[in-house]
């Protein structure tokens, strides 16, 4: 096989030269960066089509390192030819902030977000490889006016063994094989057993592999993502989808079932499944065409009927407890200020946590957010600023689909954050099980309540006590 890297490649990044320019459509992009929030994330923009796709990478990626090989650079100026491409390390990974933790799917969310915004991006087709499919489902369902379809290749909703999940890996399997990544880091080539087994014998490709994984991430990092990766379970995001969606999985990959592909493309309204003609995971290995044409024509054609705005929210609900009582106490003049004071706090830290008030209730108020993480940490402050006036203050959380109609919002998921809050004692926060599988990474840490049956809601609900 020919080279495509030198040795001097291997610790330098390799520029595009002037001749080899005149060989190729696209000269091998400027990597900018842009703030999400306090963390720099690294991107690049090929091509100048007249749909914007924004491409999401798989577990570890290097937007310098990947044009070294010969086959990636081939599939991203394939998709480039019919698109405005934007591609990004994600926070963690490689030339983007490295010393994030192992960062939650709400927060790599807002990194597509910032991407776009820093490309005067709109509106845009989501393209998520592997792992880059959680976050494709998760910003296509927050932000559904944001995106005109979305991709995926070679995903699973869940990597865990559960009693409604049989075909995850078990927990002990999983650690098994953490600690053989772990004690064969910077000699990774062995990985394309399972990530492309038809190069999994060439030297080249194993040398260009281990490169990339090891220059997109430290060791320690890429054990904290595998991990975060290992929990995240995103089916619950599934039905609040609105655009329109192509699966596409390798008929032969090993490495994520066709099963779990065909289960997204079940569980997604306006989606279809399609197979690869590649028998490997990564899809820049081989003859990439094909793929590049499946995914081109789709996004290039996708159209998706006007539906009534549904978006995935995550819905905050307050109640003073004892408030009749309180009022009884104090009078109707002080009662009347102190629940002023209160709806303003309670305001105030909503806005700080960019969640929507959508109204007061007499002695608590119910927000959106995009993020469960924000809705959780508002709660707090929200109970915090309550007891400086002598309120005990609970809150229910869950994530849903909601129908959004101006300043109001409608649906199964207020009346599931209204039913977990009859549950909760004063002074504690409850939130759903969908709530804490989308904080993975988060810190944050739970108490399981158990099941209860919500009134008028189908199905016994898991629910878990916010740990202060």
């Amino acid at each position: 096989m020919k080279k495509f890297w030198n040795s001097s490649a291997l610790s330098n990044t390799r520029f595009v030269s002037p001749a080899e320019c005149s060989m190729v459509p696209f000269a091998k992009p400027i990597t900018k960066f842009t703030r999400a929030g306090d963390v720099a994330i690294a991107y690049q923009v090929i091509g100048d089509g007249p749909i914007d796709l924004i491409y999401i990478s798989g577990w570890l990626h290097n937007i310098e390192i990947v044009w070294e090989h010969p086959g990636y650079r081939k599939f991203l100026e394939g998709l480039a030819e019919k698109c405005r491409v934007i591609i990004f390390d994600k926070r963690g990974t490689g030339m983007s902030d490295r010393n994030v933790g192992a960062p939650t799917l709400e927060e790599r969310a807002e990194d597509i977000r910032a991407v776009m915004s820093a490309v005067g991006s709109t509106k845009a087709a989501i393209f998520g490889i592997s792992e880059g499919g959680a976050m494709t489902a998760v910003f296509a369902a927050c932000y559904p006016e944001m995106v005109s379809s979305i991709v995926m290749i070679g995903s699973r909703p869940c990597d865990a063994w559960k009693p409604d999940w049989p075909r995850g890996r078990r927990r002990a399997e999983f650690e098994d094989d953490l600690k053989q990544l772990e004690a064969s880091w910077g000699d990774l080539g062995h990985e394309l057993e399972w990530a492309a087994p038809s190069v999994k014998d060439d030297p080249e490709e194993q040398a260009f592999f281990n490169k990339l994984l090891t220059q997109s991430a430290s060791p320690s990092s890429a054990i904290a993502i595998t991990r975060l990766n290992y929990e995240i379970d995103y089916r619950s995001v599934l039905p609040a989808i609105e655009a329109p969606a192509l699966i596409l999985h390798p008929e032969k990959d090993i490495a994520v079932s066709v099963e779990d592909g065909k289960y997204l493309a079940e569980n997604i309204k306006d989606a279809r499944f399609e197979f690869v003609d590649n028998s490997d995971h990564l899809p820049w290995i081989g003859d990439t065409s094909g793929i590049v044409r499946q995914i081109t024509d789709f996004v290039c054609n996708a159209t998706s009927e006007t539906r009534e705005t549904r978006v995935l929210s995550t819905i905050l609900m307050t109640d003073i407890e004892g408030s009749t009582a309180i009022a009884s106490r104090i009078g109707d003049e002080n009662w009347k200020n102190t629940i002023e004071e209160h709806e303003a706090a309670a305001a105030r830290a909503i806005a700080r946590y960019d969640g929507t008030l959508i109204k007061t209730m007499g002695d608590g108020v119910l927000a959106t957010f995009t993020g469960p993480s924000r809705a959780i940490a508002c709660a707090n402050d929200i109970k915090t600023k309550a007891s400086d006036l002598g309120l005990v203050v609970r809150a229910g959380i869950h994530t849903g689909e909601c129908l959004r109609r101006d300043n109001d919002v409608s649906g199964l998921a207020i009346t599931i954050a209204a039913r977990i809050l009859e549950f909760v004692p004063g002074g504690e926060t409850w939130v759903s099980g969908v709530v804490r599988s989308l904080v993975v990474g988060s810190g944050l840490q739970f108490e399981p309540i158990g099941e209860r049956q919500l009134k008028g809601v189908p199905d016994k609900w898991p629910l878990f006590k916010v740990e202060n």
